[in-house]
């Protein structure tokens, strides 16, 4: 599922097999392979807890003149298998051989071409040739690790356990011979917390902005989604009751499809299970109580240099939580 090549439009998140009908009996085809094989059902986003899914199975078309009968595929047993190939079409009646169906594709989705894919599904432990673990300045409690027990989909996720205060802070990042940054910069990850926000300041993702030599955080604070600029502490939205109030409050024990945008004009945008979230973007004129603050900086163009996922605390808050399906792309990538 790993793939780092060109950035072209996105939808889904594995490999990509195309099924292609040789006959005019393709249709009928299909509809047999549908009974014999149900399709996988779609995941259910904030599931409190994902299943493997499986791939669509192929069909073998029919055979002309009273062709036998068509063959189906076995569908992929989970996110990384996709269906096999129908068998061929037996001749029955005089009737010539069907082709053989081509293979069914993955249903869970393949990495988009040009993308960065993570699932944390190969072994037990984080790839150290993909991923490093890093606590900025200091280190203390703060543990990265694969969960297989937790996961949104698959065999594993990544399970960060964050300490209270600065020091037991950690990240999980990706390593920059495997991920650089695009322009714009999407990113779309599933996040599972363990408790809620509280009122103090907490971070669980950070962009290095080189432009300023500081990060731009995704977090929480008032017990809300939001984000902090670590160059002048700027809050998006701003902690008031009108700014509070267009963002969103994390369900805990369940998964969300969490996406942003960052670009090097200053533009941001967030997204939480598909829906933009109006306290989490800045695309125009400033808004008194939400934007306002953010955008005084009206020179700010980051410069972003990497993503990192984990957890930082700057009060007493520990909590423990996870992230899946991790894709970092040049477009929308969108929660399937």
């Amino acid at each position: 599922m790993r793939t780092l090549i060109q950035a072209m439009p996105v939808s889904t998140l594995r490999r990509n097999t195309w099924l292609s009908w040789a006959r005019p009996g393709a249709l009928a085809a299909l509809a047999l392979a549908s009974c014999a094989q149900p399709a996988p059902s779609p995941i259910n986003v904030g599931s409190t807890a994902g299943q493997p899914s499986g791939g669509v199975a192929g069909a073998g078309a029919a055979g002309s003149a009273g062709a036998g009968p068509l063959g189906t595929g076995a569908a992929g047993t989970d996110m990384d298998d996709a269906g096999g190939a129908g068998a061929i079409g037996a001749a029955d009646a005089g009737g010539s051989a069907g082709n053989a169906g081509s293979a069914g594709s993955a249903s869970s989705g393949e990495c988009p071409s040009g993308a960065f894919c993570e699932s944390f599904d190969d072994g037990d432990q984080l790839d150290a040739e993909r991923w490093e673990s890093v606590a900025p300045n200091c280190s203390g409690t703060g543990r990265v690790a694969i969960d297989t027990m937790q996961t949104h989909r698959g065999r594993g996720s990544l399970r960060v356990e964050g300490g209270g205060g600065y020091c037991n802070h950690v990240f999980a990042r990706p390593k920059q011979a495997v991920l650089s940054l695009p322009e714009p910069l999407y990113a779309r990850f599933y996040l599972r917390l363990q408790r809620a926000f509280e009122s103090s300041h907490v971070t669980f993702l950070a962009l290095h902005d080189g432009s300023e030599d500081r990060d731009v955080r995704m977090g929480g604070q008032s017990e809300i989604l939001m984000w902090n600029r670590e160059s002048d502490d700027a809050t998006l939205p701003e902690l008031s009751p009108s700014g509070i109030a267009l963002s969103v409050r994390p369900t805990v024990d369940r998964w969300l499809c969490v996406e942003l945008m960052v670009s090097s004009t200053g533009m941001l945008s967030t997204w939480v299970d598909d829906e933009e979230v109006a306290g989490l973007e800045v695309a125009g004129e400033p808004t008194i109580d939400v934007d306002a603050q953010w955008q005084r900086k009206a020179d700010w163009h980051p410069t972003l240099q990497d993503l990192k996922l984990g957890w930082e605390s700057y009060g007493d808050t520990t909590n423990t939580l996870w992230f899946d399906d991790v894709v970092v792309a040049g477009e929308r990538i969108g929660c399937h």
